[in-house]
């Protein structure tokens, strides 16, 4: 589309400047100013002539992301999309496709396994396994991402060790997982594993920690594309030790934040501070002790096993589908 052939332009006849409001209700009514704004936020122009391709996965709802030519976005080489309404940039778009699964499938699990309450065990080892399926899809999420398969996979493992905390925080609250229950986690765990009453009141201290960060994230009322450039500047992070190239990993880290700070600019205008809120979130994250986690949801999956070897091991296999220590895989 060109501003010679748009038939639809309304800018030339309501304004001097050739800006129309472009929002959620208002994208329709001029096509030119939508091109224009899907440009301006990365979109190729090539790829309007091409058309779009179909989603790859379920794990995004046709009604989240809607292309300018109105059918549902797909492919590596496309430009913007829409999601609730506004165009994305073409990371945010990866980075969303690279999604495995659907945001509401764990937490819908959860729900209807722990519905009734009366086997509180089989719950607690219903929750375990559905964290290492978090697990899971945070090991296929990286690998589908813009930038980092291209890494060494030393390089990989090292940004997977340090993060995967809190890529499993951000997915355990994106999902709905029911934290409510880390309580009775933990209770189980003192019974196969008891330790001195003063350590008992340290680790329920950081269990209610780890449960504050989740809730925070739900009241902020991430979305989406929010939750994928949080996860890629936690993993892209510059402080991983082992790293080549930190100032590569950083400049990494620079493109997500960049694509959540436009994505803020056009989704929230009339909330200038979220775009903060939303950073903030992640040093709060990492200060929650990875052991805590793993003790929580893997200590009866695993054992003593670290997490950070089984995520080593899963990256140099380069399947996590196959992993041996979860039930009924």
């Amino acid at each position: 589309m060109s501003e010679q052939n748009c038939v639809l332009c309304v800018c030339a006849k309501v304004t001097s400047n050739r800006e129309c409001q472009i929002d959620q209700h208002h994208r329709n009514q001029c096509q030119y100013c939508r091109l224009k704004k899907c440009f301006r936020v990365g979109m190729r122009k090539e790829a309007v002539q091409r058309g779009r391709i179909p989603p790859s996965h379920a794990g995004i709802s046709p009604a989240s992301m809607v292309g300018v030519g109105g059918d549902v976005g797909g492919g590596q080489g496309m430009g913007a999309e829409f999601f609730n309404g506004q165009p994305v940039s073409e990371l945010i778009s990866q980075l969303l496709r690279a999604e495995p699964y659907p945001n509401s499938r764990y937490g819908a699990q959860c729900g209807q396994q722990l519905a009734g309450g009366n086997s509180s065990v089989m719950g607690i080892d219903n929750i375990c396994e559905l964290a290492a399926r978090l697990l899971f899809s945070t090991i296929e999420w990286v690998r589908n991402i813009p930038y980092f398969p291209d890494l060494p996979v030393s390089e990989q493992v090292a940004l997977l060790r340090l993060s995967w905390s809190e890529l499993f925080i951000l997915n355990a609250a994106q999902s709905a997982l029911p934290l409510h229950t880390a309580p009775l986690l933990a209770a189980a765990g003192f019974h196969s594993s008891p330790m001195p009453a003063d350590r008992v009141v340290s680790f329920m201290d950081q269990v209610r920690v780890f449960q504050d960060q989740v809730d925070k994230l739900t009241r902020l009322q991430v979305d989406s594309a929010e939750y994928s450039c949080l996860k890629a500047i936690a993993l892209f992070s510059p402080d991983a030790c082992g790293l080549s190239d930190p100032a590569h990993i950083e400049s990494l880290q620079e493109k997500a934040q960049v694509a959540l700070t436009e994505y803020e600019r056009m989704q929230y205008p009339g909330h200038p501070q979220r775009f903060g809120r939303l950073l903030l979130r992640l040093p709060a994250l990492r200060a929650v002790p990875a052991n805590l986690i793993s003790q929580l949801f893997f200590m009866r999956l695993v054992g003593k096993t670290p997490i950070e070897t089984l995520i080593r091991d899963m990256q140099l296999s380069g399947s996590s589908i196959s992993w041996p220590y979860v039930p009924g895989q």
